[in-house]
């Protein structure tokens, strides 16, 4: 009983440092969240868990007020992995307010020691999304791949926009955009706000505890989740490897934004004097990923995490009583997730 409690304790733990880190990677532009979540494996799960959410926010809006869309609202919230997601979400958290306060100086005394480490830490980590693609890549996989690091490599360099004193309905949609970029590995939400101008007055929100702006920012974020994570839920669900095929392009095209010398527009420039130093501090961020991995392998072999990932029946159907086709299957999967952690015990 002790033991199991431990596991438990060192499991939360364990998920809130993963919290911290995504959050952390939220913050620095042209390194995605979703990345991030990939290397310390909670990617399947967060997007699992922000599906539910969102498909249950949806049922409760749509059909809650006649109350129809209760039952099935609620069988989607029962679906989610709290135990998993509240801390994550609780380490993202603390790390966006503590690391805008912390982070964002040292990016700007220090860019190009900063971005290296990044590059390096994106660069280590294709192993993750190339791994999780198993078997050999067939042609018209490395032709898809590449197509979606050019993409990415072209979206990377568009000029960045100055700073912008936007309208709270222009934040909600830019966070609506930027909140995909959060569960899309590759793709930086911070990079995107950059672009439009909007990266310096988020930060600043943060930092100033603008609770307007950041409520208005949460507001679209939680739009823009429930508009783009079913379709990719979806496409992990139905098209899992070509899905991660595209994900590791999408890496590879992002490393153009952490590229360590840049101008002040993004423009990129020639190595500096610090060349030595920027090739050291990237391959200190490359260990830290190959380190991540290891333990994450060593964790699964002493069961202190689980290797299984819950995945996602996807949307069920409401009838006119209001009962939810998924509702027995999903509470079939919570037995099963319940008798497996009393096996482990």
């Amino acid at each position: 009983m002790i033991r199991s409690r431990l596991r438990r304790i060192a499991r939360t733990l364990l998920d809130a440092v993963r919290g911290a880190l995504i959050g952390l990677a939220e913050i620095v532009p042209g390194v995605s969240g979703g990345t991030i979540a990939l290397i310390v494996g909670v990617y399947d799960a967060l997007i699992d868990g922000a599906g539910h959410l969102a498909r249950g926010v949806a049922r409760l809006v749509g059909d809650g007020v006649r109350g129809r869309g209760v039952r099935a609202a609620s069988a989607h919230f029962r679906a989610v992995r709290w135990g998993v997601v509240l801390p994550i979400g609780i380490g993202m958290l603390t790390a966006v307010f503590a690391g805008a306060a912390a982070l964002a100086p040292l990016i700007e005394a220090y860019p190009a020691g900063t971005r290296a480490v990044f590059a390096g830490l994106i660069a280590a980590s294709l192993i993750v999304p190339a791994r999780m693609v198993g078997g050999r890549w067939t042609a018209r996989e490395y032709v898809i791949g590449l197509t979606a690091a050019v993409a990415t490599f072209f979206l990377t360099g568009l000029p960045q926009a100055p700073d912008q004193n936007p309208a709270l309905w222009v934040v909600a949609i830019a966070a609506a955009f930027a909140v995909c970029a959060l569960v899309l590995p590759g793709v930086s939400g911070s990079y995107l706000l950059l672009i439009v101008g909007m990266y310096a007055p988020t930060l600043a929100a943060v930092n100033d505890r603008n609770f307007a702006y950041l409520g208005v920012f949460i507001l679209g974020a939680i739009l823009g989740l429930g508009l783009f994570v079913s379709g990719l839920q979806w496409l992990l669900a139905h098209r899992r490897r070509i899905t991660l095929v595209v994900m590791t392009g999408l890496m590879v095209g992002s490393l153009r934004a952490l590229w360590p010398w840049q101008d002040d527009s993004g423009g990129v420039l020639p190595p500096g004097d610090d060349l030595p130093t920027a090739i050291l501090l990237a391959i200190a961020g490359a260990i830290f990923v190959l380190g991540l991995i290891a333990l994450e392998g060593f964790l699964l072999r002493r069961r202190l995490l689980s290797a299984d990932v819950a995945a996602d029946p996807g949307p069920g159907v409401v009838d006119e009583s209001g009962a939810l086709d998924e509702t027995q299957s999903q509470d079939a999967a919570g037995a099963r997730e319940s008798r497996r952690g009393d096996e482990e015990c």
